[in-house]
C-alpha cells in the first residue's frame, strides 16, 4: 500500500477503535507493512480483521500465541535434534546418509509459513517490535508481560527466505561435521630422535583437547617438551601446513617441527585405528579449513538484504543476538587485554614456573589445584567414577546437592538432564518445551571419562541446569533462556570452576579463592584476544566478499599474528605467532567466541554475587529464572550492576597482591 493509502487505513481503524488505541494501531500497521508482500493479498482487509482493541481479548491471543509457540518450538527442535544426532552423537559408525540429514533444518520454514499462514503478521499488527535502543531505554519500567510482548514481537523481526536459512544450516552443518572428526592421534607425534611424546591411544580433537591437553601437562616433568609440540600442531593447523595424511591417522609418525611424515610401524599402530591409507609425501591439508569458514560466510551474507535492522552478520550476533553494540564489547575486551596486571599476572607465572614465559603459556593452568596433580591421578578418578555416560547422569543428583542445590532440587533437575556421549569435545543441547529435557554431550572414551571429559561434562551440566530453571521456572515461556550465550557461558563457568570440589580434590579457602580470580582473568585475557581475532576475520570477509581460500587463510593468519603482537608478545614472547586462529569455533560456530570472555566477566559478577548471598543452588535458580532480558538489565536484577569489566580488574589486583605478585 502506498503511504496515503496506510494513512486512510490508521484514520478508519482509529473511528473504529478509538483515539486510546492510535500508538498501537499506527505502530502495528507501519510493522505490518513493512515485510507484506504483493502474494500476501489485501493488507487493509486483513488489518480490519485483525486488529484486537479489547484488552480481554488480546490477553487470549497472547496466551495462545505463547502456547502454541512453546510447542511449534519445541517439537520442531526435538526433530531438528534427532536428526543430527548420528553426526553428533556416538551411536556407532556413522552412514552415508547422516551429513545429509545434519544439513537438514526443519526450521527453516516455520517462519515463513507462519508469515503465509498471516500468524506471523498477526502479531506483528497487535504487539510491538521494539528496537535493541528502545528496549535498552525503556526496559527497565517493563512489566514481564511487556517484556514478554517484546520477544514475540521480535521473533518475527525478519522474514528470510526458507533456501537463505536452510543453505546457513548446510554450511555450518558441514563445518560442524569437519572439526567433530579433527583429531591428532598424539602417540604418532615424534621427536627429532624419533621417540613418541605421548601415550598410545590418545586421540584429540582440535582445538578442545589438544588446549587441554597442553594445560594438564604443567604437573609433567617433560610437560614443556610436550606442550611446545602441541603450539606447533596448533600452529600447522591455523597455517594449513599440516599434512593431510596426518589428521586422524593413526597409522603415520609426524614430526610437527620438520613436517616430516613416515609409516608408523605397525606395532605402535593402536588396536582401534581406523582404516587410513599410508601417506607420507607431507603433502598439506588443501585450505579445507579456510574452504569451510568461508562457505559459512557466504550463507550468512545471504541473509544480509532480508534484515535491514542488522544487515551483516556481524550486527545480527551483536544487535540481535547479544543485544551489546559491538563497541562496547571491544572496548570491554580491550580493557582487559591492556591493563598492567597482565604484566604483573605474567611475571607472577614466570616466578611460578621459573623459567620465560612462552606461547603454551597462553593456557597456563598452575592457578587451578589440579596443576599439582599428575594428569594420570585425575583420569584414573574420574575413569572409575564413570565408565559410561550412564554413571556420570546416575551421579549428578550428588553432584547438584555438592554444589548447593536441596535433594528434592537436584533430583528434579536430574531427572530433566539427559546424557548422552558425544563425537565432537561435547556440548549442552537444550530443550524448547517443557516436557521435553536439555541433552548434556561428552566424550567418553573406551576405558572410561578421563579428566577432560569429565571437566567439560562439569561445563555442560552448568548450561544443562540453566537451561532446565530457564524454561521450567520463568513466568513466560515467550522469556525463555537467558539474555546471550555469554550469560548460558558465564553460569556454565560457575559450575565448571567446582570440577575439583566435586570430584573430592581440593577445599576451597582463602588461598584458593585467590587463586580462582587469578584463574578467571587470566582464562579472560586469553580468549579476549581470539574473540577479536574472531570478529577481525568476519570484517575482513565482508571488505573481500570474492576472496579465495588461500587469501582467507593469508589474511587470518596476518589478523592473529597482528593481535598476538600487540597484546601477548610483550608478556608471552613469540612474536608473530598465529596461534590465536587455532580455535574451532571459528570454523563451525561463527562469530560465537566473544561470548567467552563476556562469559568470565559475567561468570566473575556472579560468583562475586554468590560469594556475598551464601549457597550458590538457590542464587543459580533465581538468576536463571529471570528469563532473556537485556544483558545489563539481567545482570543488575541477577547481581545488583551492570556488566563490567572493572569487578574482576579489582579483584584480581588484590589476588595479586596477596600472592606476593611483582609490583606494576
Amino acid at each position: 500500500m502506498t503511504p496515503p493509502d496506510l494513512t486512510a487505513l490508521n484514520t478508519e481503524l482509529l473511528r473504529k477503535h478509538g483515539e486510546g488505541q492510535r500508538l498501537r494501531i499506527e505502530r502495528g500497521v507501519a510493522q505490518v507493512a513493512a515485510l507484506w508482500r504483493p502474494e500476501d493479498g489485501d493488507l487493509a482487509a486483513f488489518v480490519r480483521e485483525q486488529f484486537i482493541s479489547d484488552q480481554a481479548q488480546l490477553d487470549a491471543a497472547f496466551a495462545r500465541l505463547e502456547s502454541v509457540f512453546e510447542q511449534i518450538d519445541g517439537h520442531t527442535h526435538e526433530v531438528g535434534r534427532e536428526v543430527r544426532r548420528a553426526t553428533e552423537v556416538d551411536v556407532g559408525p556413522m552412514l552415508a546418509v547422516d551429513p545429509l540429514l545434519a544439513t537438514y533444518d526443519p526450521f527453516a520454514h516455520v517462519t515463513e509459513d507462519l508469515f503465509q499462514a498471516k500468524v506471523g503478521f498477526v502479531v506483528l499488527l497487535n504487539f510491538p517490535q521494539t528496537t535493541l535502543a528502545e528496549r535498552l531505554e525503556h526496559g527497565p519500567k517493563y512489566s514481564r508481560r511487556e517484556w514478554a510482548e517484546a520477544r514475540l514481537g521480535s521473533r518475527f523481526s525478519r522474514r528470510v527466505p526458507a533456501e537463505v536459512r536452510q543453505a546457513l544450516t548446510r554450511a555450518t552443518a558441514d563445518a560442524d561435521l569437519y572439526i567433530a572428526q579433527y583429531n591428532v592421534w598424539m602417540h604418532h607425534l615424534v621427536d627429532e630422535t624419533g621417540g613418541r611424546l605421548f601415550p598410545a591411544g590418545l586421540r584429540l580433537i582440535s582445538h578442545w583437547n589438544l588446549r587441554d591437553e597442553l594445560k594438564a601437562r604443567y604437573a609433567d616433568p617433560d610437560g614443556l617438551k610436550k606442550q611446545q609440540a602441541i603450539v606447533k600442531v596448533m600452529e600447522r593447523i591455523v597455517t594449513q601446513t599440516i599434512p593431510a595424511a596426518v589428521i586422524d591417522n593413526p597409522h603415520v609418525d609426524w614430526n610437527p617441527f620438520t613436517n616430516a611424515v613416515a609409516a608408523a610401524p605397525a606395532s605402535e599402530v593402536e588396536a582401534d585405528a581406523p582404516n587410513r591409507e599410508v601417506v607420507t609425501d607431507g603433502a598439506r591439508e588443501d585450505d579445507v579449513r579456510y574452504r569451510k569458514l568461508l562457505a559459512n560466510f557466504h550463507a550468512a551474507k545471504r541473509e544480509d538484504p532480508f534484515v535491514p535492522i542488522a544487515p551483516t552478520a556481524i550486527a545480527r550476533s551483536f544487535e540481535l543476538g547479544r543485544e551489546l553494540p559491538e563497541a562496547r564489547v571491544k572496548a570491554l575486551l580491550e580493557q582487559v587485554l591492556t591493563s598492567p596486571l597482565v604484566g604483573r599476572t605474567a611475571k607472577l607465572i614466570e616466578q611460578r614456573l621459573g623459567r620465560p614465559l612462552g606461547p603454551q603459556d597462553l593456557w597456563y593452568a598452575g592457578f587451578r589445584g589440579n596443576a599439582s596433580l599428575p594428569e594420570a591421578e585425575l583420569d584414573a578418578r574420574t575413569k572409575a567414577r564413570y565408565p559410561t555416560p550412564e554413571a556420570f547422569a546416575r551421579d549428578m543428583p550428588r553432584l547438584l546437592q555438592g554444589l548447593g542445590f536441596a535433594p528434592p532440587r537436584a533430583k528434579f533437575l536430574a531427572e530433566h538432564i539427559l546424557v548422552d556421549p558425544s563425537r565432537g569435545a561435547g556440548h549442552a543441547l537444550q530443550s524448547l518445551r517443557r516436557g521435553d529435557f536439555p541433552h548434556l554431550r561428552t566424550r567418553v572414551g573406551a576405558g572410561g571419562m578421563d579428566y577432560k571429559g569429565y571437566n567439560i561434562a562439569v561445563h555442560e551440566l552448568g548450561h544443562n541446569v540453566e537451561q532446565v530453571f530457564s524454561l521450567y521456572s520463568v513466568d513466560h515461556t515467550l522469556l525463555a533462556g537467558v539474555p546471550n550465550n555469554a550469560f548460558t557461558e558465564a553460569l556454565a563457568f560457575v559450575f565448571q570452576a567446582r570440577d575439583l570440589e566435586l570430584l573430592g580434590v581440593g577445599k576451597p579457602d582463602a588461598a584458593s579463592e585467590r587463586e580462582r580470580v587469578l584463574a578467571d582473568f587470566w582464562a579472560t585475557f586469553e580468549i579476549a584476544g581470539v574473540a577479536l581475532v574472531d570478529v577481525a576475520t568476519w570484517h575482513w570477509m565482508y571488505d573481500h566478499p570474492e576472496a579465495t581460500p588461500a587469501e582467507l587463510r593469508e589474511a587470518v593468519v596476518k589478523i592473529a599474528q597482528d593481535t598476538w603482537d600487540r597484546y601477548y608478545a610483550p608478556v608471552l614472547g613469540s612474536p608473530g605467532t598465529p596461534l590465536l586462529g587455532i580455535y574451532s569455533h571459528m570454523i563451525s560456530y561463527p562469530l560465537y567466541l566473544a561470548d567467552y570472555p563476556l562469559g568470565h566477566l559475567i561468570a566473575f559478577q556472579i560468583e562475586e554475587h554468590i560469594h556475598k548471598a551464601g549457597k550458590l543452588g538457590p542464587e543459580f535458580e533465581r538468576m536463571a529464572s529471570l528469563g532473556a532480558l537485556t544483558p545489563d538489565l539481567w545482570m543488575t536484577q541477577a547481581t545488583g550492576a551492570p556488566v563490567a569489566a572493572e569487578p574482576l580488574l579489582r579483584a584480581t589486583e588484590a589476588a595479586l597482591d596477596s600472592a606476593g605478585a611483582p609490583p606494576p
